[in-house]
């Protein structure tokens, strides 16, 4: 394996935004892939007046790689105000450009030249499709609606309507990469819908070395008290049984204020007692994973940031070992 291993991210838009910043430091060789499903918000708004596909968590990912701070923070810039009120700036450019140029890729390609990235940013599809969760005889329809406060047993099952296809730019970054990482993120509007386009399994079948990088909290109403276990075998129902070769997890314990404060909202931490890892192939790797500094909003972003993140550089560095030593 080359020094700086080929290294392919799956994700959405904050999972991949927080691994993407450390990465980029450590290899030039990075691709991330990203989501397609997003149709809330500001992505929403331009989805469905636009006809565009939903361009926020690629611009997520664009700022993330990009060396030119001035048009970092341009790109991450929310009106707060007016029309155009909790908008994008980036997401209105990007959309901008796929109107001229009539092509989203071409779109993400002329924004990867105004930011200045270092590595490519490929959606996962082009096809437009809509995210479904069907759970015993509810469907719920749309990742807005599926990412809101409604409650999901372990028996959901995500679909994508009509069935997207893998982009071939995607499908040839994956089978070239030395190692595929999977984003934190949430299971069933961020890390499923990925899995779940088709011809994803196939590209992964082909992969060395595919990693999860372990969510730290869980969801109220959808992951209550899960284990990092739970999240694996359900990754795998889309990505096929066993293709998760190791796990990332954080055993750092996280400060008890913290704590207090997302319990309050019922968000407590991802499970990671030791012997249930016994009940997966994949390896387990735990590491001190957690941010400790303060995650600080700047006023160009209107967004509300997690106060327990994960640690961008330790992340990657582990990331970097686990590809080294060819889990």
């Amino acid at each position: 394996m080359p020094t700086a291993p080929k290294i392919v991210l799956l994700g959405g838009g904050t999972g991949s935004f927080t691994l993407l910043q450390g990465l980029k430091k450590l290899t030039p060789d990075i691709t991330a892939i990203v989501s397609m499903s997003d149709d809330g918000g500001s992505t929403g708004v331009l989805r469905d007046e636009l006809g565009v596909l939903p361009p926020g968590d690629v611009r997520q990912c664009l700022v993330a790689l990009s060396d030119t701070p001035e048009v970092r923070d341009l790109f991450s810039y929310r009106f707060t105000e007016g029309r155009f009120d909790g908008q994008s700036l980036g997401n209105i450019i990007l959309s901008g450009l796929e109107l001229r140029y009539g092509s989203f890729p071409k779109a993400i390609e002329v924004a990867s030249d105004i930011l200045h990235i270092q590595g490519e940013v490929i959606p996962v599809t082009l096809d437009k499709h809509t995210l479904v969760v069907r759970d015993g005889d509810r469907t719920h329809r749309g990742e807005h609606v599926v990412d809101g406060d409604i409650l999901l047993s372990s028996d959901a099952k995500v679909h994508l309507d009509p069935a997207p296809q893998l982009n071939p730019d995607a499908a040839n970054a994956i089978m070239a990469a030395d190692i595929v990482i999977i984003a934190p993120g949430s299971l069933h509007t961020s890390l499923i819908p990925l899995l779940a386009v088709s011809g994803m399994a196939t590209a992964l079948a082909t992969v060395p070395a595919v990693v999860w990088v372990a969510n730290l909290i869980n969801k109220p109403h959808q992951t209550d008290g899960w284990h990092v276990v739970d999240y694996v075998e359900q990754l795998e129902r889309y990505a096929g049984a066993g293709r998760i070769n190791t796990v990332l997890y954080n055993n750092q314990p996280i400060e008890a204020d913290l704590l207090l404060r997302y319990a309050k909202d019922g968000e407590h931490p991802v499970d990671t007692e030791a012997k249930r890892f016994s009940e997966i192939n994949a390896v387990a790797v735990g590491a001190p994973l957690v941010a400790t500094e303060v995650s600080t909003k700047q006023k160009v972003d209107g967004l509300q940031r997690t106060l327990i993140r994960h640690n961008t550089d330790a992340v990657a560095a582990q990331l970097l070992n686990i590809a080294k030593k060819g889990f």
